[in-house]
């Protein structure tokens, strides 16, 4: 498989992607993307340096440097041949490792490492390095790939039983939507600081070994901390241009700590979770088996008390078709222990039955007296659904009510497939906030249609919401997808994280609002 299972796709490739969506294809060929234009419109410039002198990734579509040679195109056409393979899978399988060591502290001086005998300051080795050169005929490259077929065997250690909820469904009750706000404008959208890998003001890869990473989602564990928690993670060793289960020191998910409140100077991290000297922990664990469970990845957090909840997707697989995965089910878990351990709920699961599953990647906030879910299903093309339970029932699935035609409706008398679409168009990767300065709802989301991440605004979490306001495109930024918002942004000031595939790290953006 190539590093491809979440690169942003644009809205010329949309049409047959919808067509392939409908085929199975075994033997798909591999060719290199198209641009997102007809040439960059960013004049060149020499890659971010930080202030310890290591260079960083620019997210930004640039020209050509005009003093280096022309870059030999890639002319190889790889043809993936699956190869079927049995692979025996224990049930339940192992426990999840809960090895924890408390934090090195950081050396005063910011450039030094605070783990040389674990981790050297060595930049990550480029994919597809350009070069110069002539140009040569196409090249066909016959690659067999392993399709693991998963047997499930008797084995491992069953987790320790919860205790079922006790049913307490709620009564249905209306929920009209509310009168359209008024769009916000935004005036200016900029990049702040690239938070995670080679070159990051955090420096990530020598103090927590995470040289590639994603997402970057963000809530409030208490009065001065965020959490950041990040999506599949790699260590030493990880090349860069992406993500794949043949990288380095590979961990589905990692969650890191930062009390910076001046946004200015960027998203600053204090420390992460680790389960060894300078090495981010997995905080929720996966098979890491194709086909069974290749990953499980959180889409959102969020803190009631002193309890911390994630919820979390099990992806079965990737696609071939760029956006498209196919999930498990989508799930919650809990920490009591401000996020260095984490149970999954064995009660509050959605199971993507038939791959039609409404809330597969959840995203929640808490909000008076009760809990939203904004859900879509696997993949970037689905439509947005919505459900609501009263704060001390997350994990009370007979609880939650969905909306549906202008009301709330307990869920033993709905089926979550019959959830009223919020917004017309395909959303994907969620990020939802209440913004107590304007008394307004914010949503953030990546719309693989129109080839943006864009912001709706509303009065109540149900809608009528905005149309979607641009805040950056893939002409700019060509690889980009996410846009998690910081708990921290402002009436003004929106904050929101964002990825790019062929660095494979997170940046943190800064939009300025009317």
């Amino acid at each position: 498989m190539g590093f491809r299972r979440r690169r942003s796709f644009r809205p010329a490739e949309i049409p047959a992607l919808l067509i392939l969506s409908s085929v199975v294809t075994l033997g798909a060929v591999t060719v290199p993307s198209a641009p997102a234009s007809a040439a960059p419109t960013h004049p060149w410039a020499p890659a971010p340096v930080n202030s310890c002198g290591e260079t960083g990734f620019d997210p930004l579509a640039r020209q050509s440097n005009p003093a280096s040679p022309p870059p030999q195109a890639d002319t190889t056409i790889k043809i993936p041949i699956p190869v079927p393979q049995i692979v025996t899978v224990p049930v339940p399988g192992p426990k999840p490792d809960d090895t924890r060591v408390d934090s090195v502290a950081l050396p005063s001086d910011p450039c030094a490492s605070p783990c040389p005998d674990v981790r050297d300051t060595a930049a990550p080795t480029p994919a597809n390095q350009p070069g110069g050169g002539s140009v040569s005929l196409p090249r066909i490259e016959i690659a067999p790939e392993p399709e693991p077929i998963p047997i499930p065997v008797p084995g491992g250690e069953p987790p320790e039983p919860q205790a079922a909820p006790t049913p307490d469904p709620q009564p249905a009750a209306p929920a009209p939507v509310a009168a359209s706000v008024a769009p916000r404008q935004v005036d200016a959208v900029e990049l702040v600081n690239q938070v995670t890998g080679h070159g990051s003001v955090n420096r990530t890869d020598t103090r927590w070994s995470v040289d590639g990473t994603d997402l970057g989602l963000l809530w409030e564990t208490k009065p001065g901390q965020v959490a950041v928690v990040f999506g599949d993670t790699f260590g030493k060793g990880w090349q860069a241009g992406g993500a794949g289960t043949d990288q380095q020191d590979w961990r589905s998910n990692t969650i890191a700590y930062s009390s910076n409140r001046d946004l200015s100077r960027g998203l600053i991290l204090d420390d992460f979770v680790q389960n060894s000297r300078c090495h981010a922990a997995e905080i929720l664990d996966s098979r890491k088996v194709k086909n069974f469970e290749t990953t499980t990845i959180p889409t959102s957090g969020f803190a009631i008390g002193a309890r911390q909840y994630l919820t979390y997707m099990s992806v079965n697989h990737w696609s071939r078709i760029p956006g498209l995965w196919w999930t498990n089910l989508g799930g919650i878990a809990w920490s009591d222990d401000n996020g260095r351990t984490w149970t999954k709920s064995q009660w509050a699961r959605w199971d993507n039955l038939f791959g039609v599953g409404r809330f597969q990647v959840a995203t929640m906030v808490p909000h008076g007296d009760y809990v939203y879910m904004f859900g879509t299903p696997n993949g970037r093309l689905g439509v947005i659904g919505l459900a609501r339970v009263p704060a001390a029932q997350v994990l009370n699935k007979s609880a939650y009510q969905y909306w549906i035609d202008g009301g709330w409706v307990p869920a033993e008398g709905a089926n979550e497939l019959l959830a009223t679409p919020l917004v017309s168009g395909t959303a994907s990767e969620l990020s939802v906030r209440y913004d107590a300065d304007s008394g307004q709802w914010q949503m953030v989301y990546l719309d693989v249609t129109r080839g943006q991440i864009v912001l709706r605004t509303a009065a109540e979490p149900q809608g009528t919401w905005t149309e979607p306001v641009p805040l950056l495109g893939t002409d700019d930024y060509p690889t980009a997808y996410g846009g998690f918002i910081h708990p921290w942004s402002t009436g003004k000031d929106l904050y929101f994280t964002i990825s790019a595939w062929n660095s494979y790290n997170v940046y943190l953006m800064h939009a300025t609002l009317k």
